[in-house]
């Protein structure tokens, strides 16, 4: 793992000094709360210094190469920094159902996913986190972690600190939630996403390039880009496939997801109250097929997977 030459030469430990230097006054995500979360203070993602997590399992339900056969080491991070109405994890990203844990119980959970069998580490919402991780990781491999590690986020981060685990991180699993800033802000509060997520997904490609797998499927390297259907069109599917098919180049792997139900506070918002439709799903799947994105899985109104 690239992560074993950067603790080797003390980069590491140099990110991890600058991921707690950003927490004096929180510039780790697009909101730049400033507050000062070394002594406790929460800004938009509600989170202080102590790191919070809701659950650390295998996971089976994410794409094949990520799962694999014996499933991918699955922690999922407690809060967010985006405020999702349709949020289906809402008690752990909303509510923040979880435990707060030290970066050295943190380094233990990586190491027990490890022991497990897990094929890599999937972080999930872990933006808001990023330099205890950082830290955890630094803990753990000396005790001798070897796993990808998977940054599996809302896509809504700054180029800066991504530019931290350049090195670190083997497999970007974004989402690309929106291509209309409106819509950005009224369903997410998430001011400037479509050229945040643009920003940040480029980086992503710089650094780990299109997906790469070994050879039993597994991803070794590389990005794949979470895009989930919504109601009347607005995620803007129509606008971000052929933004990616351009920009990104017509390999990259989409994962195109049609599991959209009304969670959380869906179910009393107009126009996103009601599940998805065939009609609106397949007017997303022949987006993809027109922007020549060949690569990666869509799905059947049902969840199940289906490779393209």
């Amino acid at each position: 793992m690239q992560y074993h030459a950067l603790y080797q030469s003390g980069e590491l430990l140099n990110r991890i000094r600058e991921g707690y230097r950003r927490l004096l006054s929180c510039d780790l995500c697009p909101h730049r709360c400033g507050v000062n979360r070394i002594k406790g203070e929460q800004g938009r993602c509600r989170s202080g210094l102590q790191p919070r997590i809701a659950s650390a399992n295998l996971h089976r339900g994410e794409e094949p190469p990520i799962s694999g056969s014996r499933g991918s080491g699955t922690i999922f991070f407690s809060g967010c920094t985006l405020r999702c109405l349709f949020c289906q994890n809402f008690p752990i990203s909303q509510q923040d159902n979880g435990e707060s844990i030290s970066t050295a119980e943190l380094a233990k959970r990586m190491l027990g996913l490890q022991k497990r069998g897990a094929h890599n580490l999937n972080l999930v919402t872990p933006t808001h986190w990023l330099p205890q991780f950082l830290a955890a990781l630094w803990l753990a491999v000396p005790q001798g972690f070897s796993l990808p590690i998977v940054w599996n986020s809302s896509g809504y981060e700054t180029v800066e600190a991504l530019q931290l685990l350049d090195g670190v991180v083997s497999v970007y699993l974004p989402d690309m939630k929106y291509a209309d800033d409106a819509q950005a802000i009224a369903l997410s509060g998430a001011p400037g996403y479509t050229a945040i997520n643009r920003s940040a997904v480029t980086e992503m490609l710089r650094q780990v390039g299109q997906l790469q797998v070994d050879e039993n499927g597994i991803a070794v390297q590389g990005l794949i880009i979470r895009h989930l259907v919504l109601p009347q069109a607005r995620a803007g599917s129509a606008e971000t496939l052929p933004w990616i098919a351009g920009q990104l180049g017509p390999e990259t792997h989409i994962a195109l997801m049609s599991q959209y139900f009304p969670a959380w506070k869906a179910t009393c918002t107009d126009g996103i109250n009601r599940a998805l439709s065939h009609d609106e799903y397949d007017a997303a799947v022949a987006a993809l097929e027109e922007a020549g994105l060949e690569n990666g899985w869509v799905q059947e109104l049902d969840q199940e997977r289906e490779h393209i």
